[in-house]
C-alpha cells in the first residue's frame, strides 16, 4: 500500500462542543445561486482519527492491485445475477462493495449526521478521537478528464450515476488509462436495498487503485477539511443522535440492525475505566 502523507494541519479543526460541531458540519452550505442551503460536501465518519482513507482492497495488503480483477471476476461468477440491474462494471462494483467484497470504492454519505453515527457507533472506541472527512465533490469533479466533465455537464448533474459511468468508462482499464493524471470521482449506487437509501450513501473511486485518497487530497487543500471529534464529546453526540433517530435500527433495516442498536443502547457507559450502571 502507498504511504499516506502527513495530513495538512491547516485543513483540520478539532471541535470542543456540540454547537461548534453543528457549525462545522454545515459550513459552506449556502448556495447563492439557488438561495438555499445545499451542501456540496461528501462526508465520511471514522471512529479513530488516525484511520486513513484506505479502501477495502488496499487493506488486503500484498499485491492487492493485481487481485482486484480476480476478486470481481469471481464475485460475478458466483453471485446471483438477479441482484444486478445491468451487466456493467459500475453496477457490479456497487453490489460487490455493498456485500463486503474488497473493492477500490470508498463509502460516503450526503448526511453529516449519518457520518457522525459511524464516528460514534462503536462504544469500544470512545476513548479515541474520531474524525469526519468532508470533501467537496463539486470541486473534485472540476479536476476530471474532459470526457467525464462533459458527461456531467450534458446531464446537468453534480454526481455520476452508474448508468452515466457505464456509458463513459466500461472497464477498470478505461478508468486508469486516462492521460489526465490521477483523479477521483463520486457516484451514486443503485438503490439495492433500504440500507443504501437510508444512509444517503454514495461512493468515491480513485483512477489509480494504489493511490490513497488522503495523498491525492493533499494536492488540493481547497477541496476538503477534517473535523476532529474529541473522545470526551462522543457520549453526548451518541445520545443526541439516538434521540434524533439516527441509529442502527434505521440505517441498517432488519433484525441485524435492530440487534446492534439494542446492544449498544443498553450497554453501560464507561468513562476512563469507570462504569455507570
Amino acid at each position: 500500500m502507498s504511504v499516506v502523507k502527513q495530513i495538512m494541519p491547516e485543513q483540520t479543526i478539532k471541535v470542543t462542543n456540540w454547537e461548534q460541531l453543528q457549525r462545522e458540519l454545515f459550513a459552506d452550505s449556502w448556495n447563492e445561486d439557488l438561495g438555499r442551503f445545499r451542501s456540496r460536501y461528501a462526508f465520511r465518519g471514522l471512529s479513530d482519527a488516525g484511520y486513513p482513507l484506505a479502501t477495502t482492497v488496499m487493506r488486503l495488503g500484498g499485491n492487492y492491485a493485481g487481485l482486484e480483477k480476480h476478486l470481481l471476476r469471481n464475485f460475478k461468477k458466483y453471485a446471483h445475477r438477479s441482484i444486478v440491474e445491468q451487466d456493467s462494471l459500475w453496477h457490479w462494483l456497487s453490489v460487490a462493495q455493498h456485500y463486503g467484497l474488497p473493492t477500490r470504492l470508498l463509502d460516503w454519505t450526503y448526511s453529516p449526521y449519518v457520518a457522525l453515527h459511524f464516528v460514534t457507533a462503536n462504544i469500544d472506541r470512545f476513548t479515541l478521537d474520531g474524525v469526519i472527512w468532508a470533501v467537496n465533490y463539486l470541486k473534485a469533479h472540476q479536476l476530471l478528464p474532459g470526457n467525464l466533465r462533459d458527461r456531467l455537464h450534458a446531464e446537468g448533474a453534480n454526481v455520476f450515476t452508474v448508468e452515466m459511468l457505464a456509458e463513459t468508462l466500461c472497464s477498470l482499464e478505461d478508468l486508469s488509462s486516462t492521460p489526465a493524471g490521477d483523479f477521483t470521482l463520486f457516484f451514486e449506487p443503485p438503490s439495492i436495498d433500504d440500507r443504501i437509501t437510508n444512509q444517503f450513501a454514495f461512493f468515491s473511486v480513485m483512477s489509480d487503485v494504489t493511490e490513497p485518497l488522503d495523498n491525492w487530497l493533499q494536492q488540493y487543500p481547497n477541496l476538503w477539511r477534517r473535523i476532529i471529534i474529541p473522545a470526551e464529546l462522543k457520549w453526548e453526540i451518541r445520545d443526541k443522535l439516538d434521540q434524533a433517530n439516527i441509529t442502527e435500527r434505521v440505517l441498517f433495516p432488519g433484525l441485524d440492525g435492530l440487534g446492534c442498536w439494542l446492544k449498544r443502547h443498553y450497554s453501560p457507559k464507561k468513562v476512563a475505566g469507570v462504569t455507570f450502571e
